[in-house]
């Protein structure tokens, strides 16, 4: 596959591959720096261009792996099996830790954001000899998110609805017109379309319109609706928590500040945790940068106390 234009402008000089992670899957990536190594996945409805404007910095004290979600952008897109299990967070979590292995890397530092940090969420359950320090922006656990859920939340949140309606409802209308999903999901939000990079929009608008894309974004929210809470729970019932060191940062300006207590949250899932608020909104990386790398960098310093 040729890398678009776009990545090749957001990221001069970085590699890109995509790696077979089970037989028929591929998880696109583009690789960087030296160090550490450090795995950055990105949220609905983007890919891992979102991290253009901190890969740089952080690729000078890591090596930086930003991947594709399974799905999303240049990586394989399969069909979601009843019940939505190729899209359970636990098969997409299996994805990344087989590309960190492929790549030469068996433990690593996850920077994750929106769907992808959900998907980090489920890597460190599963895989907490792999993951050393975990980053999670603007999210509170699924389960808790769910169950708290809100007419306020209900309203700011609608897609968390409308992606889980069955096949073929969501992906038809979607596939309609994938740019203008692209500019009024993002649009929408509190910043409005100011904040975005007009390469990066051309990268989330190109990637939305291929193939398979469309089904890839509504399982990922179907298996979350369903087997993800079933997982969730079997971890809360056995009393199992994060061990290693989380940092959780979130939008002042966002619906996860307005309807949910996120550190309270992830104290409930997680035995050390920190983070606060930061002035944006959800878009982290694109809209805070400075801030955002402010408070990672401190945080997944080498050698830093876990």
């Amino acid at each position: 596959m040729t890398e678009s234009k776009n990545l090749h402008a957001l990221f001069p000089g970085w590699r890109h591959v995509r790696i077979e992670v089970e037989p028929g899957v591929r998880i696109a990536a583009t690789v960087g720096g030296s160090g550490p190594p450090l795995l950055l996945l990105h949220g609905h409805p983007q890919t891992r261009a979102i991290w253009h404007r901190v890969a740089p910095a952080l690729a000078r004290t890591h090596t930086v792996v930003m991947a594709d979600l399974r799905g999303y952008g240049d990586s394989s897109k399969p069909e979601g099996a009843a019940p939505h299990l190729g899209y359970a967070k636990r098969r997409m979590a299996r994805d990344q830790r087989a590309l960190m292995a492929r790549l030469g890397f068996e433990r690593f530092a996850v920077l994750a954001h929106d769907r992808g940090a959900r998907v980090a969420h489920r890597l460190a359950a599963d895989h907490p000899d792999a993951v050393t320090r975990l980053v999670l922006l603007d999210i509170a656990p699924t389960l808790s998110m769910y169950a708290q859920t809100t007419e306020a939340f209900a309203r700011a949140y609608w897609h968390w609805f409308f992606l889980i309606q069955p096949a073929p409802l969501p992906e038809r209308l979607i596939s309609a017109d994938p740019a203008a999903y692209i500019r009024d999901v993002m649009g929408r939000r509190s910043a409005g379309l100011a904040p975005f990079d007009s390469g990066a929009l051309a990268e989330y608008a190109r990637c939305i319109a291929l193939p398979g894309t469309a089904h890839g974004i509504c399982e990922d929210y179907r298996a979350s609706a369903g087997i993800d809470l079933v997982h969730d729970k079997e971890d809360r019932d056995a009393g199992r928590l994060l061990p290693m060191p989380v940092l959780v940062l979130w939008g002042a300006q966002g619906v996860v500040h307005a309807c949910f207590k996120p550190l309270d949250e992830w104290r409930r899932v997680a035995r050390q945790v920190e983070g606060q608020a930061l002035d944006c909104g959800h878009y982290i990386a694109e809209e805070a940068p400075g801030p955002l790398l402010a408070h990672v960098q401190p945080f997944l310093a080498p050698g830093t106390c876990a």
